[in-house]
This record gives structure tokens, sequence and C-alpha cells, in this order.
């Protein structure tokens, strides 16, 4: 582990989509390499309009998402108060100075452009290092196979959510370049105090989801990929083979109607995930975690493993989790339970239900073992600055 303080740059999307799970999305990053001694900057300049949830749509202001996103700082992450830097769709900019920005940027080991959220000035090129972290598999892929040679040969290192790229039975693209693998890193001192013990929380298995991706699926190889939709239909019946309820915090259009009359509970997702403290106590106050993926995830055997339902492990609730091939780095069977069948998902809540505190220790074991910022950060530094990879 490096003991020199590095100054690092993470962009993100916690003002374009101000819901709590986004805010942790980002911020951990921003969290976990301040906690292992970095000089850290977030910033937000994607050049486009932020979603405004309370309209339902997505507006040119970000003056209120940015006031949102003030505040979600000050209640779960205050050592980042003076530590962030929003440029909006209309130019106008928010937290730091833009001159202390690009100083910072000029200054910077390493600017690391997560999902590739921002748009790249050339201060941000000027770090010494460049890294593009794909956070959406085959989404990202089918975006970079479009991009130009000269703008692809500015980025030094390309890391991705896709655990299984490179394998054989992986049909995410490598386009020509080399992908590092990697997953969220979860600062667990966020989590731990709000876990709450397996006996007092709710009977009933959770997840926040959008029923469809806005942005149109991704076609490769003439094969076209999308959302989660496509995977809810494959287990639409579940909840009359379930042994404990099944709660949906969708958000976006959904067939409401069909799904609730098919035995599923609906709540909006934003009354559920409208700060990172409310996000985090919906999902403590879950007996488990049941959720399904992105077509494109599953189908394409990315080996992709949700953000969301990392903090589930780490607030010791475990997961019933559709199976992306994310078995490759990650234990499966106590903690973390993987389905690719109606059958499988009935039995696998059935596994959780009949030994909870089992199930319930083994996944916070995950997370410190396989998702603790200390250690995901490390390997990302280490591959980062250590591998020296030239830009092609």
């Amino acid at each position: 582990m490096r003991t020199t303080p590095l100054r690092i740059v993470v962009s993100g999307l916690a003002v374009t989509y101000p819901f709590g799970g986004v805010f942790w999305d980002y911020m951990q990053y921003l969290l976990g390499f301040a906690r292992l001694g970095h000089d850290v900057l977030y910033v937000e300049d994607t050049g486009r309009w932020v979603y405004d949830p309370r309209a339902a749509t997505f507006v040119e202001d970000a003056e209120r998402n940015v006031k949102s996103f003030v505040d979600a700082i000050r209640m779960a992450a205050p050592m980042a108060a003076d530590c962030w830097f929003v440029r909006d769709s209309r130019d106008r900019t928010y937290g730091r100075s833009w001159r202390d920005v690009a100083a910072f940027c000029r200054s910077a080991d390493l600017f690391l452009n997560i999902s590739g959220a921002s748009i790249m000035r050339d201060e941000y090129f000027a770090a010494r290092t460049v890294a593009y972290l794909d956070s959406d598999p085959m989404y990202t892929q089918a975006t970079v196979a479009r991009w130009k040679i000269d703008d692809v040969r500015k980025y030094h290192v390309f890391f991705t959510f896709a655990e299984n790229i490179g394998a054989a039975d992986c049909r995410v693209p490598e386009g020509g370049l080399q992908w590092i693998p990697t997953r969220q890193p979860i600062v667990l001192d966020c989590w731990r105090a709000a876990s709450v013990p397996p006996g007092s929380r709710r009977d009933v298995l959770t997840t926040i989801a959008s029923w469809e991706p806005s942005e149109r699926g991704p076609m490769i190889d003439g094969v076209a990929y999308r959302g989660k939709s496509v995977e809810f239909e494959r287990f639409i019946d579940l909840p009359a083979r379930s042994p404990l309820p099944l709660e949906l915090a969708l958000s976006g259009p959904a067939p409401s109607g069909r799904l609730q009359n098919r035995g599923w509970r609906l709540v909006d997702a934003y009354a559920v995930s409208s700060d990172p403290l409310t996000y985090r106590r919906y999902l403590a106050s879950s007996w488990g975690e049941w959720s399904v993926a992105k077509h494109a995830y599953v189908a394409s055997k990315s080996g992709w493993f949700s953000c969301r339902t990392a903090c589930y492990l780490a607030l010791a609730v475990p997961a019933v989790v559709q199976d992306t091939g994310f078995g490759i780095a990650i234990p499966t069977g106590h903690g973390v339970l993987s389905f690719t069948s109606l059958d499988e998902a009935a039995g696998a809540i059935e596994s959780v239900l009949a030994a909870p505190r089992h199930h319930s220790t083994s996944a916070l074991e995950i997370a410190r073992e396989y998702f603790d910022s200390d250690r995901v950060l490390a390997h990302v530094l280490e591959q980062a600055l250590d591998a020296q990879i030239p830009r092609r």
C-alpha cells in the first residue's frame, strides 16, 4: 500500500442523478481514496441536463440538484464539504473555483473518469495518469467502439466492472483494449453503524431498480441487448413461489398493475432513495435483497456485480441476485446466492429464510473480503500507477 499521498480526481453523476444510491456509487471512491491518505477532488462536468425527480424529467438548471448534493455531503460525507466541483450544461460552476480545479488536475497523479461521466478537457488529461472506469459493461464497449483513435490514446488504462472479460464465454468485446477488472469500493465505516440485526428487519426482500434504462440498449455483433425489463419478465411469477414477500422500488415506466396482480409489492424508488441516509435505511431494514440484472449483463456473461448489492452486503444483508458470471471472482452460496432460473431463485430465498444469521454473517464477510475500499482502491492505484501502461 502506498504511503506517499497522491492527488486524485474522480468523476461521477451524483448531481446529474440526485438519488442516494448514485451518491454512494461515486462518493465512496472519494471517501475511500481519502481513507488511504490521499488528497482528493470530485468533479462532475458532464455537459448534460440533470434529472429532476420531482418533475420526473431532465432540466437544464442544476442549482436545485447541487443543493441536494450539498445536503447529502453534509449528512453522509462531511469530510468532502470542500472537495468538489460541478459544471452544468449552461457552463455555470459550483463548489471549487475552476482556477483551483484546473491547477489541481494539472498536478494530479490520477484522473479517474468513472462511468465515462466527464467531458474530458485538456486540464483533465494533464494528470499524470488518466484512467477510464467502465461501470456499465456492454453499454460502454458499444460506445468506445465509436471513439476516434486519438481519443482512446489519451487514456493510460481502462478498468471495467465486467469481472469475466476476456474469458471464453464472455461476450463483452475488448475492442483491442486491455480492460482490467475491478468492482465497487465500499467504505465499510459508512455502513457499519446503520446495520440492523436480522431479527429486527422487515420480513421482505427488496431492491431498487429501473424497469428499463432511458438509453437505448447496445447493439453488438448484430445482437440487441436491453435493460432489466427482459429479465424481470422471466421471473414475474416468482412471488407465488417465494416464502417471503418481494418488494420492488421502481423508477421509470413499468407495468405496475400487472406486477401487483402477480403479487409484487411496489414502492416509489425516489421515496426510499431520495438521499444517502434514506437509501441506507431502506437497504438495512430488508431481510435480504432479490434482484435481476440488466439483460446486457446477463446475456453477455459479463461478471458484472451490482454496486447496490455490495451496499446490502456491507449492512450484513444477504443478496439473492441473478447470475451474470460474477462467480469467477466473488463466492456464492453463502451471503450471496445467485440464480439463473425460477426454481433456483425460489430455492435461494428458502435457503436465506432457513438460516438468516448465517447468511447475514456471510454477507458481511464477503463485503469485507471483496469490496472493502482499502483493498479495491489500492488495486486500482497499483494497476493505474505502477503498471505504467503506455498510452495507445
